[in-house]
């Protein structure tokens, strides 16, 4: 809680930091700390009647109600806390043609949106990864850019916005894009206490607001407008904070340290250092600023992976601060800080200002437990692992954890193709481009890039007359064509156009949509075998970063032993899917009908909680099926069922080895489902092998590879070259 205050306080310093992002678990006062600093923002003086909010010793040269006159008179309002909602329209955002003076009185009118709104002020978007990713670089531009223009509908506008821009999230929601993330200039990782003394005090401070609001809040207000004033002093003195060339070389040393992408790193660590030591009342930058601002500034920056957690290693940020000679001894003497304001209460350990006790935190959300080591696999006392085969009973089998390696990084040592290295480790092989698996037809669920769908941002295809399944925003060029040809009839005088309801037209926009990704994972022994899991979970891994680049919602359901087990609800956190798979226990049995039930029952469920969302079933298998009476027939059965459903699926076809059984295949024909060998997920080794196919067939007439139950050849593999060659 203490970094969340500072982090929101130098942003209010200065808003050029570029704002905050508040990642943290449900019920951590995230929304209440970002509401109880508007009262503590200076007030705004403004230029009387301008509704951008001009300052009138400054005014904008381009603000579209100006030119200001200097003799113009001005008002003092407190500084304005702007909400933006997750549904907000991109019209209502940036401002748009004002429709009612277009349609009465023939002019082009422009009506200011919230941006314009939240000028020197404060802008918070709550849940800011809920939000359309439009809209997020429309916000996050004119953080940046301290702008908004307006270019639609006739209308080209821009006016100043610069704004303290805060967002809230909890990561269980699902993550921002990399390059969102980055936009903003800081972020902070925000837990609820473990000390049963902190939590206790927190809750007794709730209920006493809710027994007495007044007196609760006269009882701080001394110490609010104490920090409103030193807020106040530190805007007035930051013009006057010089950051040497020294100093600002070690920022680039620590910045480059830890391999952040681009500049903005730098200059964000750069502007926090000298707004802190602003708020603590200096004129020069030193150590102890550098080291606030790094560690508020980079930890969502070094990420490498949409999976890597977000977050910097203390040990990991002092070493870089040392080897850039600022270690604490570059820091000014004790007492020099920001004085801190009493506290009406009793101080309390570990309480808001105090330090916190060693365990006043849990892991951070996403990130997985620390029991046991990535990677282990539990051997038999012999030297073997446990549950390599379908015999193998429940009580038998091993948790194998797969550490999901960064894209693009090297793998750990033993992580080789198909083998278990020298230190006992099975770790999956890096994720690559998996193909793009898309639900037939045309939807029209939430906006997202993998189905086509109508949608409400996307391309127009054509207009309408207001009804079921239309937009309910009107389509101006539409509508005036529409009640051009009338306008004789309907005796139209002066300038603006005579307009009935039957004239209205809405849009009709066609993007893409984002998707239920369901996986089915066939964890038995005899996936394990051979070390088939490794290859398995590369591609289930391939497959959520693809569906995490196109926004789809993503459920894990693993069957093993005698049952299937829902390892994971449906969720937009992807990063969470991927921790789970690691963490997936293999061996025992084949239970593939009851995967297959349990599988159509979460969609069952799912089509009812989000009717708008299409599913997509992804089933990991060999085919194979060992538990239960009569386990094969029932798999068919189960399969059926699925298929009756109409339920988009792909079966990919997990089994290994120069001698098949095609039970996968057969599987995906009872589905109707698309039939994928496992080695055909990457996009990249999908085309290879259909243009191999193609040359051979063209020379040769049909391959092997063609005739059911045979094994593909790779291209690149020595098979191909012999074909190749003959």
């Amino acid at each position: 809680m203490d970094d969340m205050a500072l982090a929101l306080t130098l942003s209010a310093v200065s808003p050029a930091i570029g704002g905050v992002l508040i990642r943290g678990e449900k019920g951590t006062a995230k929304s209440t700390i970002v509401r109880a600093l508007t009262g503590l923002l200076p007030p705004v003086t403004v230029v009387t009647g301008c509704r951008f909010s001009c300052d009138p010793t400054a005014p904008d040269p381009d603000c579209p109600d100006g030119p200001h006159d200097p003799a113009t008179p001005s008002t003092t309002r407190p500084a304005r806390l702007v909400e933006l909602p997750v549904g907000a329209t991109e019209d209502r955002v940036l401002g748009a043609l004002h429709l009612e003076r277009a349609l009465r009185d023939g002019v082009t009118a422009y009506e200011p949106g919230l941006l314009a709104s939240a000028h020197r002020g404060l802008l918070y978007v709550d849940e800011v990864n809920l939000l359309h990713d439009h809209l997020v670089d429309v916000l996050l531009d004119a953080a940046a850019m301290g702008r908004a223009t307006v270019e639609r509908e006739g209308v080209s506008v821009a006016h100043a916005a610069r704004f303290v821009l805060v967002g809230t999230m909890n990561p269980e929601e699902g993550e921002l894009r990399p390059q969102l993330l980055d936009r903003f200039g800081l972020t902070v990782e925000v837990a609820a206490s473990r000390d049963p003394a902190v939590r206790a005090e927190v809750t007794r401070r709730r209920l006493g607001y809710e027994a007495d609001p007044d007196g609760f809040a006269a009882r701080y207000e001394t110490a609010d407008a104490e920090r409103a004033a030193r807020i106040a002093q530190a805007r007035r003195l930051l013009p006057e904070v010089r950051l040497d060339d020294d100093t600002l070389h070690r920022i680039a040393v620590v910045c480059a340290s830890f391999e952040v992408d681009g500049m903005r790193a730098d200059l964000v660590t750069a502007r926090t250092a000298m707004a802190h030591a602003a708020w603590c009342g200096r004129t020069t930058v030193h150590g102890v600023d550098v080291r606030a601002a790094a560690r508020l500034a980079l930890p969502h920056r070094r990420r490498r992976d949409p999976f890597d957690p977000p977050g910097i290693e203390q040990e990991r940020l002092d070493q870089a601060l040392a080897d850039a000679g600022l270690d604490r001894g570059t820091e000014p003497p004790s007492g020099s800080g920001p004085p801190q304001g009493p506290d009406p209460d009793q101080p309390d350990p570990g309480g808001p200002g105090g330090a916190p006790p060693p365990d006043d935190t849990g892991p951070a959300p996403g990130t997985p437990p620390a029991t046991g080591s990535p990677g282990e696999v539990d051997a038999s006392p012999d030297g073997t692992a446990n549950g390599a085969g379908d015999s193998a009973g429940p009580e038998q089998s091993d948790r194998v954890r797969v550490p999901v390696v960064p894209h693009g990084s090297a793998a750990p040592a033993g992580s080789g193709s198909g083998a278990i290295g020298g230190s006992g480790t099975l770790a999956a092989e890096r994720p690559y481009r998996a193909r793009l698996l898309v639900v037939p037809g045309v939807g029209a669920g939430v906006a997202g890039r993998r189905s086509p769908a109508v949608t409400a941002v996307g391309q127009t295809i054509r207009t309408t007359p207001p009804g079921a399944g239309a937009g309910n925003r009107p389509h101006l060029v539409a509508t005036l064509w529409a009640a051009a040809p009338h306008q004789r009839a309907r005796g139209r005088r002066g300038a603006g156009l005579e307009l009935r309801p039957q004239d209205v037209r809405v849009p009709i926009r066609q993007g893409r949509e984002g998707n239920l990704i369901l996986f089915c994972v066939d964890a038995s022994g005899s996936m394990a075998a051979r070390q088939r899991m490794r290859e398995v979970k590369t591609a289930v891994l391939s497959l959520l970063l693809d569906a995490y680049q196109r926004r789809d919602k993503v459920g894990l359901v693993t069957f093993r032993g005698n049952a299937a087990e829902l390892a994971l609800p449906p969720t937009s956190s992807v990063d969470v899917a991927a921790t789970r798979l690691a963490e997936l226990p293999t061996g025992g049995r084949t239970p593939l009908a009851e995967g297959l039930l349990r599988a159509g029952a979460v969609l069952r469920v799912e089509r009812i909680r989000d009717p708008r969302r299409r599913p997509l079933l992804v089933v990991l298998t060999d085919g194979r099926a060992t538990a239960g009476p009569d386990a094969l027939p029932r798999s068919r059965y189960a399969a059926r069922l699925l298929a009756s459903s109409s339920v988009r699926s792909v079966v990919v076809d997990c089994e290994a080895g120069r001698i098949r059984l095609g039970l996968a295949a057969e599987l995906a024909g009872a589905l109707g489902a698309e039939h994928l060998p496992l080695a055909h997920v990457a996009a990249g080794t999908l085309t290879g092998a259909v243009r191999l196919r193609t040359a051979v067939r063209t020379r040769s007439g049909p391959t092997p590879d063609d005739r059911s139950g045979s094994a593909p050849v790779e291209p690149g593999s020595i098979g191909s070259r012999r074909r190749r060659a003959a």
